[in-house]
């Protein structure tokens, strides 16, 4: 992979460096709306921009969901380093990659996401290392997850959908969905759609769309049967290994990316192994280091702790910018103004739910069915390219938006 880049030549040399590592909603975001202002690098191992939203797909009828980060990042001056950042260095303002080279900032914004995570096998011998006193593991290592579920075609997860989809077409059988969250439900209803001669179960420790209203989840439920899904809730999972199936899905707990973070001496959330933040989204410890994302412990005033997903990635990676900018100018941020509208569940290619919510997320009575929810939810997913092209030519313009400022 070529490294995508503007020449420096294109940034005064007294601009602030600042280095972005992680190129998801979040991390894109704050990239592209902080080149006008600084020298931005971008740290991400991928030459392409994923639609994580849409991973489900893959293992239906889409082939693909990434977009070039070149045409992303044309003409913005970001210097795009095609490497993994691997270690963080607070103290002298370092980011290592995996090729051994250091970069240095003067800001940083922590966007590394998350991951699909499983339950780990019971260790067979002694562990031969001991964490240094004084340092938590990081929730990777907590939760046990499941690095590289591609290794065992029986297990998959969203970041397999690509595998899964292979193994659908080129057999049958019976696949068990773990989860009933809003992934957990579109990758059974994709399954279920696209491959009828499968036996598709989607099984869930509680009620399948809790968030949901009665009106939407009885919709939900309507559809995935319609399918030939079959729900089987108050189903508690320990690991993929206790499924009867001949593929599991693994959609129960996704698992933020902060090991470097946590390595690195930032404060953590206690309950959620994120990265702790302000209402500006600075680190609690470290306050040049901006977090947003799904590695963030992110709130405001309305929402409440933010969950994850791409419905506050975006608008963190451009309140991240915001906060950068006042801070080198020596202004005290204004904390994230934030709340929630509506949530959107697609179930399969020709319906959904668009789930209206309070600001903190609560589900109201309205819900928005039917061909018209898939439509509808088909526009929000294509509209958050669009914003990130809107933002690579027009950064300035991005606050006009309800939700992004």
């Amino acid at each position: 992979m070529t490294p995508t880049s503007q020449q420096d030549s294109t940034r005064p040399p007294d601009r602030p460096e600042v280095t972005v590592i992680g190129a998801g909603y979040g991390g894109l975001m704050a990239a592209l709306r902080l080149a006008p202002h600084t020298r931005v690098t971008l740290v991400d191992p991928h030459d392409r921009f994923t639609e994580r939203v849409r991973l489900h797909e893959l293992a239906g009828t889409r082939t693909d969901v990434t977009h070039p980060l070149a045409d992303l990042l044309r003409g913005t001056g970001v210097r795009h380093i095609a490497h993994r950042a691997v270690a963080l260095d607070p103290d002298a303002r370092t980011v290592t990659t995996d090729d051994g080279r250091e970069i240095r900032y003067d800001r940083l914004v922590y966007a590394l996401g998350s991951r699909t995570g499983t339950p780990a096998p019971a260790p067979t011998s002694i562990p031969t290392s001991i964490p240094t006193p004084g340092t938590a593991p990081g929730p990777e290592t907590r939760a046990g997850a499941l690095e590289h579920p591609e290794a065992d075609s029986r297990v998959h997860t969203a970041e397999t959908a690509a595998e899964l989809g292979h193994r659908m077409r080129t057999g049958r059988g019976s696949v068990a969905v773990v989860g009933g969250g809003l992934t957990g439900i579109e990758t059974a209803a994709e399954l279920a759609e696209t491959y009828p001669d499968w036996s598709v179960r989607l099984l869930s420790s509680g009620p399948v769309a809790a968030g949901h209203s009665a009106r939407g989840r009885a919709h939900v439920r309507t559809v995935l049967t319609g399918l030939g899904v079959r729900i089987e809730e108050g189903t508690d999972v320990a690991h993929p290994d206790d499924v009867d199936a001949d593929t599991v899905v693994w959609s129960a707990s996704m698992v933020p990316r902060t090991a470097i973070a946590s390595a690195a001496g930032l404060a953590l959330d206690p309950v959620t192994g994120r990265i702790a933040v302000d209402d500006a989204l600075r680190s609690i410890s470290h306050p040049e280091i901006c977090a947003v994302g799904d590695a963030a412990a992110a709130h405001s005033a309305a929402a409440g702790a933010l969950r994850m997903g791409c419905a506050a990635a975006l608008p963190g990676g451009s309140r991240a910018a915001t906060t950068i900018v006042a801070d080198l100018r020596g202004h005290e941020p204004r904390p994230l103004r934030f709340g929630y509208v509506f949530q959107c569940v697609g179930l399969g290619r020709r319906d959904g739910l668009i789930q209206f919510v309070r600001a903190d997320d609560s589900p109201r009575a309205l819900t928005l069915t039917g061909r018209p929810a898939a439509h509808f939810k088909e526009q929000v997913v294509r509209f958050t390219v669009r914003i990130l092209h809107l933002a690579r030519r027009r950064p300035g313009a991005i606050p006009l938006f309800p939700g992004l400022s």
